[in-house]
């Protein structure tokens, strides 16, 4: 991997992140949060998906894919805040 590469990885976690930070809770979690949590979430949305059978395609069906994992992602980690 590249610079290039490990740059545009580490901006599509953020943007992930951020998404799935403004739909679950209404903000962020800043850069490092941000990117943790995209990149978290595109390895969970990989494996549901892979679980469901759904394959994405491109850059946007990637987006899609990981923003839902960050989704899921934070929606388990408020329930087990909640408990």
């Amino acid at each position: 991997m590249d610079i290039i590469s490990l740059i545009v990885f580490l901006a599509i976690g953020a943007l992930v992140g951020w998404l799935a930070g403004v739909i679950v809770k209404g903000r962020g979690f800043g850069v490092v949060g941000n990117i943790i949590v995209g990149v978290v979430g595109a390895v969970l949305g990989g494996f549901v998906f892979g679980l469901l059978g759904i394959t994405t395609g491109g850059l946007l069906g990637s987006i899609v894919m990981a923003t839902i994992g960050a989704v899921i992602l934070l929606f388990i980690i408020g329930l087990v805040k909640k408990a």
